[in-house]
C-alpha cells in the first residue's frame, strides 16, 4: 500500500523523534546511513516533510533536521499525506484504475477492510508512539 519513498520517509521521521531534544541536528547523510537508504532518496523526502511543516531544518555548521515536541504529536498519516498523498487509501489492492465497488477487482471485498484499518491506524498512531517503542527496545529501524 505504502510506497518505498513514504516507507523510508517513516523510517526518517520516527529516527528523527527518537533524538534526545539537546542532541545536534542529524543531517542527511547521517540519516540515511542509519535508515539504509540512499542519501539522495532521503534528501529530497526530507524536503518535502520540511516544506508539509512535518519537520523541521536549520542550515549552516550545526544545521540539520529535527522535530519539536508538537510535531512528535501529529499522526502518522501526516507523513503519508506528504510522501504518497491520501489518495492511496482509494487505491486499488490490485492496482487497477477502474475498481470500485460498482466495477470491484477480484480482491475489491477483501482489501476494502483492510485499506480502511490501515487508514484508521495511520489516523490514530502518533509519530510519538512510534518512536517510544523504538526508544524502549521494543522494535527497530532497521532490519
Amino acid at each position: 500500500m505504502l510506497s518505498l519513498s513514504c516507507k523510508t520517509a517513516i523510517k526518517a521521521v520516527v529516527y528523527l523523534a527518537s533524538q534526545p531534544a539537546d542532541s545536534a541536528k542529524p543531517s542527511i547523510k547521517e540519516i540515511a546511513g542509519f535508515i539504509d537508504a540512499s542519501e539522495h532518496s532521503v534528501g529530497k523526502l526530507l524536503q518535502a516533510l520540511v516544506k508539509g511543516a512535518v519537520i523541521n531544518s536549520t542550515k549552516g555548521p550545526n544545521g540539520g533536521f529535527y522535530i519539536n515536541e508538537k510535531q512528535k504529536e501529529q499522526p502518522l498519516i501526516n507523513v503519508v499525506k506528504e510522501i504518497d498523498g491520501l489518495e492511496i487509501f482509494n487505491e486499488c489492492g490490485l492496482g487497477f484504475s477502474k475498481c470500485s465497488a460498482a466495477h470491484p477487482c477480484p480482491m475489491h471485498q477483501d482489501y476494502k477492510p483492510v485499506r480502511e484499518l490501515f487508514r484508521k491506524v495511520c489516523k490514530q498512531k502518533k509519530i510519538s508512539d512510534l518512536c517510544a517503542t523504538v526508544n524502549g527496545g521494543l522494535s527497530y529501524l532497521i532490519g
